[in-house]
């Protein structure tokens, strides 16, 4: 277990059939990907990756733990040792997308233009934030919801910053008005999570 070069090793010497990945049949795809997984599984099981679409200057290999803060060290550790290899940038954690989103989730499909969020203060916990989302079409209990909002959410802001500020999130129906009940548009949720950052480092 958390043997990085063990992993690389493994990447070099099959990086230039990943970087291929599009050009080659269904099955090897699968078998390459099943065997990124297992490489990566003998480092640290729960780390995922998510690899890019090609570009002019390469592929991008992206590392996640899936939002478990006791396993960031360990992609921290995974990427900042990454050799130099042709063609391949390493990333650390799904990186924020920012707003105007389209997030599908199980059977729920979530569009943040149609969608709003309200702060939730906690005087014992003031640098933890807890977000209210209010919903077009919102379930009562179903946690399925609940997931794909914090997925949404996740999608925004990015995986480091939603896994360490965000401890709580809830949802609700869209109100009549949702300005007069203190709601603001979900696409402005990046832009009040950095002043929320700020406002923790005063």
């Amino acid at each position: 277990m958390h043997d990085y070069n063990k992993f690389w090793q493994w990447f070099s010497d099959n990086s230039e059939k990943l970087t291929m990945l599009n050009d080659i049949d269904d099955s090897e795809q699968r078998q390459l990907i099943d065997e990124l997984q297992k490489e990566l599984d003998d480092y640290c099981e729960g780390l995922t990756f998510e690899i890019g679409e090609p570009t002019p200057s390469g592929r991008t290999l992206t590392f996640s733990a899936e939002g478990d803060t006791d396993l960031f060290r360990y992609v921290v550790e995974l990427t900042d040792n990454a050799p130099d290899i042709d063609w391949w940038e390493f990333v650390a954690f799904k990186q924020p997308k920012g707003k105007d989103l389209k997030v599908t989730f199980d059977k729920y499909h979530f569009e943040t233009k149609q969608m709003y969020f309200m702060q939730l203060e906690c005087e014992e916990e003031p640098d933890i934030l807890g977000v209210r989302v209010a919903l077009p079409n919102p379930v009562n209990d179903d946690d399925d919801q609940l997931v794909g909002v914090y997925v949404t959410l996740e999608a925004m802001i990015g995986e480091f910053d939603c896994a360490t500020l965000i401890g709580y999130v809830d949802t609700c129906a869209i109100p009549e008005e949702p300005f007069k009940a203190g709601f603001k548009p979900m696409d402005d949720f990046p832009e009040f999570v950095d002043w929320f950052k700020k406002q923790r480092e005063k």
